[in-house]
Protein backbone atom coordinates (compact mmCIF):
# COMPACT_ATOMS: atom_id res chain seq x y z
CA UNK A 1 0.00 0.00 0.00
CA UNK A 2 0.84 3.54 -0.70
CA UNK A 3 2.32 5.39 2.03
CA UNK A 4 0.15 8.52 2.65
CA UNK A 5 1.14 11.81 4.49
CA UNK A 6 -1.66 14.18 4.96
CA UNK A 7 -2.77 16.13 7.85
CA UNK A 8 -5.17 18.99 8.93
CA UNK A 9 -1.89 20.66 10.47
CA UNK A 10 -1.38 21.56 6.93
CA UNK A 11 -4.29 23.77 6.53
CA UNK A 12 -3.25 26.16 9.75
CA UNK A 13 -0.56 28.05 7.00
CA UNK A 14 -3.46 30.47 6.44
CA UNK A 15 -2.81 33.04 3.45
CA UNK A 16 -6.76 34.18 3.25
CA UNK A 17 -7.80 35.38 -0.17
CA UNK A 18 -4.92 33.82 -1.98
CA UNK A 19 -4.26 30.71 -4.81
CA UNK A 20 -2.01 28.94 -2.59
CA UNK A 21 -4.55 28.53 0.09
CA UNK A 22 -6.06 26.09 2.31
CA UNK A 23 -8.51 25.13 0.52
CA UNK A 24 -6.77 23.07 -1.74
CA UNK A 25 -6.16 20.02 0.91
CA UNK A 26 -9.78 20.40 1.97
CA UNK A 27 -10.87 19.45 -1.53
CA UNK A 28 -8.41 16.82 -1.96
CA UNK A 29 -8.95 15.60 0.72
CA UNK A 30 -12.66 15.25 -0.03
CA UNK A 31 -12.40 13.63 -3.55
CA UNK A 32 -10.01 11.23 -1.77
CA UNK A 33 -12.05 10.30 1.01
CA UNK A 34 -15.47 10.04 -1.99
CA UNK A 35 -13.20 7.83 -4.14
CA UNK A 36 -12.11 5.46 -1.08
CA UNK A 37 -8.72 6.51 -1.64
CA UNK A 38 -7.60 7.08 2.14
CA UNK A 39 -8.35 3.50 3.26
CA UNK A 40 -6.35 2.08 0.78
CA UNK A 41 -3.25 4.06 1.68
CA UNK A 42 -1.03 3.29 4.59
CA UNK A 43 -0.53 6.23 7.00
CA UNK A 44 2.73 8.02 7.45
CA UNK A 45 3.97 9.91 10.26
CA UNK A 46 3.86 13.42 9.79
CA UNK A 47 7.37 14.99 11.03
CA UNK A 48 8.95 18.01 11.77
CA UNK A 49 12.31 19.17 10.36
CA UNK A 50 14.22 21.11 12.80
CA UNK A 51 15.02 24.70 12.00
CA UNK A 52 18.84 24.05 11.62
CA UNK A 53 18.38 21.20 9.14
CA UNK A 54 17.31 23.44 6.41
CA UNK A 55 20.83 24.48 6.37
CA UNK A 56 21.12 21.20 4.29
CA UNK A 57 20.09 23.27 1.15
CA UNK A 58 19.15 26.99 2.33
CA UNK A 59 21.52 29.89 3.98
CA UNK A 60 20.54 30.48 7.51
CA UNK A 61 18.79 33.94 6.61
CA UNK A 62 16.20 31.96 4.91
CA UNK A 63 14.79 30.59 8.05
CA UNK A 64 15.89 33.50 9.82
CA UNK A 65 13.73 35.91 7.98
CA UNK A 66 10.71 33.70 7.85
CA UNK A 67 10.91 33.19 11.68
CA UNK A 68 11.32 36.89 12.59
CA UNK A 69 8.16 38.01 10.34
CA UNK A 70 6.17 34.60 11.90
CA UNK A 71 6.91 36.18 15.18
CA UNK A 72 5.63 39.42 14.26
CA UNK A 73 2.56 38.62 13.84
CA UNK A 74 2.64 37.44 9.95
CA UNK A 75 3.30 39.44 6.73
CA UNK A 76 5.17 38.79 3.07
CA UNK A 77 8.18 37.49 2.58
CA UNK A 78 7.79 38.89 -1.38
CA UNK A 79 4.52 39.90 -2.79
CA UNK A 80 3.75 36.17 -3.57
CA UNK A 81 4.76 34.60 -0.74
CA UNK A 82 2.48 34.72 2.78
CA UNK A 83 3.55 34.26 6.08
CA UNK A 84 1.14 33.67 9.19
CA UNK A 85 2.42 33.12 12.59
CA UNK A 86 1.89 29.34 12.44
CA UNK A 87 3.33 29.53 9.05
CA UNK A 88 7.24 28.50 9.44
CA UNK A 89 5.91 25.46 11.35
CA UNK A 90 3.72 23.97 8.54
CA UNK A 91 6.68 24.90 6.86
CA UNK A 92 9.36 22.76 8.76
CA UNK A 93 6.56 20.12 8.89
CA UNK A 94 6.49 19.90 5.50
CA UNK A 95 9.68 19.60 4.92
CA UNK A 96 10.59 16.90 7.27
CA UNK A 97 7.48 14.93 6.12
CA UNK A 98 8.88 14.85 2.71
CA UNK A 99 12.22 13.64 4.23
CA UNK A 100 10.13 11.29 6.28
CA UNK A 101 8.62 9.81 3.48
CA UNK A 102 12.07 9.34 1.75
CA UNK A 103 13.40 7.24 4.91
CA UNK A 104 10.54 5.22 4.80
CA UNK A 105 11.25 4.36 0.99
CA UNK A 106 15.01 3.54 1.10
CA UNK A 107 14.21 1.56 4.09
CA UNK A 108 11.83 -0.44 2.10
CA UNK A 109 8.85 0.09 4.13
CA UNK A 110 7.04 0.31 1.07
CA UNK A 111 7.79 1.21 -2.28
CA UNK A 112 5.78 4.39 -2.83
CA UNK A 113 4.70 7.84 -0.82
CA UNK A 114 2.61 10.79 -1.80
CA UNK A 115 2.83 13.96 0.95
CA UNK A 116 0.33 15.65 0.96
CA UNK A 117 1.96 18.86 2.05
CA UNK A 118 2.12 22.94 1.94
CA UNK A 119 2.85 25.38 1.34
CA UNK A 120 4.60 24.59 -1.95
CA UNK A 121 8.60 24.49 -2.02
CA UNK A 122 9.97 24.57 -5.28
CA UNK A 123 10.76 27.88 -5.69
CA UNK A 124 12.32 28.43 -2.84
CA UNK A 125 16.48 28.87 -3.61
CA UNK A 126 19.35 28.81 -1.24
CA UNK A 127 19.14 32.52 -0.72
CA UNK A 128 15.57 33.17 -0.36
CA UNK A 129 11.97 32.20 -0.16
CA UNK A 130 9.53 33.22 -2.76
CA UNK A 131 7.02 31.55 -4.93
CA UNK A 132 4.06 30.75 -2.46
CA UNK A 133 7.40 29.19 -0.80
CA UNK A 134 9.15 29.28 2.14
CA UNK A 135 11.68 26.40 2.10
CA UNK A 136 12.27 24.15 -0.82
CA UNK A 137 11.05 20.38 0.62
CA UNK A 138 11.67 18.32 -2.44
CA UNK A 139 14.86 19.46 -2.02
CA UNK A 140 15.96 18.71 1.67
CA UNK A 141 14.30 15.56 1.03
CA UNK A 142 16.73 15.06 -1.48
CA UNK A 143 19.61 16.13 0.40
CA UNK A 144 18.09 13.73 3.00
CA UNK A 145 17.90 11.15 0.69
CA UNK A 146 21.48 11.53 -0.20
CA UNK A 147 22.82 11.43 4.01
CA UNK A 148 21.30 7.97 4.28
CA UNK A 149 23.18 6.59 1.03
CA UNK A 150 21.36 7.33 -2.31
CA UNK A 151 24.09 8.16 -4.69
CA UNK A 152 21.86 9.28 -7.24
CA UNK A 153 18.24 11.20 -7.48
CA UNK A 154 16.43 11.87 -9.98
CA UNK A 155 14.04 14.90 -9.52
CA UNK A 156 11.20 15.42 -11.72
CA UNK A 157 8.69 19.01 -11.39
CA UNK A 158 6.01 18.43 -13.48
CA UNK A 159 4.59 21.86 -11.93
CA UNK A 160 3.68 24.44 -14.60
CA UNK A 161 6.25 26.88 -13.49
CA UNK A 162 9.87 25.66 -13.77
CA UNK A 163 11.07 24.50 -10.06
CA UNK A 164 13.71 27.40 -10.26
CA UNK A 165 14.82 26.65 -6.28
CA UNK A 166 15.40 23.18 -6.37
CA UNK A 167 17.71 23.72 -10.11
CA UNK A 168 19.86 26.59 -7.82
CA UNK A 169 19.98 24.39 -5.13
CA UNK A 170 21.37 21.73 -7.49
CA UNK A 171 22.90 23.15 -10.48
CA UNK A 172 26.49 21.85 -9.72
CA UNK A 173 25.81 18.60 -8.15
CA UNK A 174 26.28 15.45 -10.28
CA UNK A 175 24.18 13.51 -7.88
CA UNK A 176 20.97 15.06 -8.27
CA UNK A 177 19.48 15.38 -11.39
CA UNK A 178 16.82 18.00 -12.15
CA UNK A 179 14.12 17.82 -15.11
CA UNK A 180 11.68 20.67 -14.71
CA UNK A 181 8.48 20.51 -18.07
CA UNK A 182 6.90 24.09 -17.80
CA UNK A 183 5.53 26.72 -19.74
CA UNK A 184 8.24 29.13 -20.52
CA UNK A 185 8.22 32.35 -22.47
CA UNK A 186 5.89 35.84 -22.14
CA UNK A 187 7.43 36.83 -19.22
CA UNK A 188 5.91 33.39 -17.23
CA UNK A 189 6.63 33.12 -13.57
CA UNK A 190 9.58 32.90 -12.68
CA UNK A 191 10.96 33.36 -16.08
CA UNK A 192 13.64 31.17 -15.60
CA UNK A 193 14.28 27.34 -17.42
CA UNK A 194 15.57 28.22 -20.57
CA UNK A 195 16.69 25.21 -22.30
CA UNK A 196 19.95 26.03 -22.49
CA UNK A 197 20.48 25.94 -18.63
CA UNK A 198 21.73 22.48 -18.22
CA UNK A 199 24.13 22.57 -15.27
CA UNK A 200 27.55 24.09 -14.56
CA UNK A 201 30.96 22.19 -13.36
CA UNK A 202 30.73 19.08 -12.46
CA UNK A 203 26.80 19.14 -12.40
CA UNK A 204 26.95 20.14 -16.40
CA UNK A 205 24.50 18.05 -18.34
CA UNK A 206 22.39 16.84 -14.68
CA UNK A 207 19.93 19.70 -15.11
CA UNK A 208 16.92 19.25 -18.43
CA UNK A 209 14.84 21.83 -18.96
CA UNK A 210 11.67 21.27 -21.25
CA UNK A 211 10.61 25.22 -21.58
CA UNK A 212 6.96 24.58 -23.75
CA UNK A 213 4.68 27.93 -24.95
CA UNK A 214 1.42 28.28 -23.65
CA UNK A 215 -0.24 26.18 -26.70
CA UNK A 216 1.65 23.23 -26.37
CA UNK A 217 -1.44 20.45 -26.71
CA UNK A 218 -1.57 17.51 -24.79
CA UNK A 219 0.18 15.01 -27.34
CA UNK A 220 3.16 17.13 -27.89
CA UNK A 221 3.47 17.68 -24.09
CA UNK A 222 3.42 13.99 -23.31
CA UNK A 223 5.70 13.38 -26.40
CA UNK A 224 8.15 15.93 -24.43
CA UNK A 225 8.05 14.48 -21.32
CA UNK A 226 8.88 11.10 -22.74
CA UNK A 227 12.09 12.31 -24.46
CA UNK A 228 13.75 14.15 -21.95
CA UNK A 229 12.82 11.19 -19.68
CA UNK A 230 15.15 8.99 -21.81
CA UNK A 231 17.67 11.18 -21.66
CA UNK A 232 17.61 12.29 -17.80
CA UNK A 233 17.30 8.65 -17.01
CA UNK A 234 21.12 7.85 -18.93
CA UNK A 235 21.96 11.00 -16.87
CA UNK A 236 20.91 9.64 -13.28
CA UNK A 237 21.14 6.29 -12.77
CA UNK A 238 18.87 6.95 -10.14
CA UNK A 239 18.73 5.45 -6.82
CA UNK A 240 15.17 7.07 -6.10
CA UNK A 241 12.76 9.12 -8.02
CA UNK A 242 11.19 12.56 -6.56
CA UNK A 243 8.38 14.43 -8.02
CA UNK A 244 7.20 18.09 -7.78
CA UNK A 245 4.00 17.28 -8.45
CA UNK A 246 2.57 20.58 -9.36
CA UNK A 247 -0.94 20.17 -11.04
CA UNK A 248 -1.27 23.64 -12.50
CA UNK A 249 -0.51 22.29 -16.08
CA UNK A 250 -4.50 21.22 -16.12
CA UNK A 251 -6.13 23.66 -18.65
CA UNK A 252 -8.36 25.34 -16.43
CA UNK A 253 -5.82 26.20 -13.62
CA UNK A 254 -6.69 29.89 -13.08
CA UNK A 255 -2.63 30.91 -12.56
CA UNK A 256 -0.93 28.26 -14.95
CA UNK A 257 -2.57 26.27 -17.47
CA UNK A 258 -0.63 24.07 -20.52
CA UNK A 259 -3.67 22.56 -21.63
CA UNK A 260 -3.65 19.06 -19.63
CA UNK A 261 -6.46 17.14 -18.63
CA UNK A 262 -7.18 15.06 -15.48
CA UNK A 263 -5.79 11.98 -17.67
CA UNK A 264 -3.09 13.42 -18.50
CA UNK A 265 -1.77 13.58 -14.65
CA UNK A 266 -2.39 9.12 -14.62
CA UNK A 267 -0.27 9.17 -17.79
CA UNK A 268 2.60 10.99 -16.32
CA UNK A 269 2.45 9.14 -13.05
CA UNK A 270 2.72 5.59 -14.94
CA UNK A 271 5.49 7.20 -16.17
CA UNK A 272 7.12 7.96 -13.56
CA UNK A 273 6.21 4.81 -11.92
CA UNK A 274 7.99 2.76 -14.50
CA UNK A 275 10.85 4.94 -14.72
CA UNK A 276 11.53 3.90 -10.71
CA UNK A 277 10.50 0.55 -11.49
CA UNK A 278 13.31 0.07 -14.08
CA UNK A 279 15.89 1.64 -12.08
CA UNK A 280 15.51 1.76 -8.35
CA UNK A 281 12.80 -0.73 -6.89
CA UNK A 282 10.11 1.16 -7.66
CA UNK A 283 11.46 3.53 -5.08
CA UNK A 284 9.32 7.32 -5.41
CA UNK A 285 8.23 10.05 -3.38
CA UNK A 286 5.79 12.36 -4.72
CA UNK A 287 5.69 16.00 -3.10
CA UNK A 288 2.77 18.15 -3.70
CA UNK A 289 3.62 21.77 -5.36
CA UNK A 290 0.98 23.64 -6.99
CA UNK A 291 -2.28 23.33 -8.89
CA UNK A 292 -5.35 26.10 -8.38
CA UNK A 293 -8.14 25.02 -9.48
CA UNK A 294 -9.93 22.81 -6.58
CA UNK A 295 -11.83 20.76 -8.59
CA UNK A 296 -9.31 19.86 -11.23
CA UNK A 297 -6.60 19.70 -7.98
CA UNK A 298 -8.45 17.20 -6.31
CA UNK A 299 -9.77 15.04 -9.26
CA UNK A 300 -5.97 15.26 -10.49
CA UNK A 301 -4.43 14.24 -7.35
CA UNK A 302 -6.78 11.20 -7.23
CA UNK A 303 -5.52 9.86 -10.52
CA UNK A 304 -1.63 10.13 -9.50
CA UNK A 305 -2.55 8.01 -6.02
CA UNK A 306 -4.82 6.01 -7.62
CA UNK A 307 -1.40 5.29 -9.91
CA UNK A 308 0.10 4.68 -7.36
CA UNK A 309 -1.87 2.30 -5.24
CA UNK A 310 -1.98 0.04 -8.23
CA UNK A 311 2.02 0.64 -8.64
CA UNK A 312 2.26 -0.19 -5.29
CA UNK A 313 -0.20 -3.46 -4.93
CA UNK A 314 1.59 -4.75 -8.21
Amino acid sequence: MTLLYHDPLFQRHETGNHPERVERLRAIDARLRAEGLLQRCTAGSIQRLPVAQTQAVHRAEVAQRAETLAQAGGGHLDADTVVCPESVEVALAAAGTCCAAVEAVLTGQDRNALCLVRPPGHHATATRSMGFCLFNSVALAARHAQQLGAARVLIVDWDVHHGNGTQDIFYDDPRVTFVSIHRYGNGFYPGTGAADETGTGPGLGHTFNVALPRTTQRNAYLQAVENVLHRATAAAKPDLVLISAGFDAHRDDPIGGLNLEVDDFATLTRLLLQLADTHCQGRLVSCLEGGYHLEALAASVAVHLREMLQCSAG
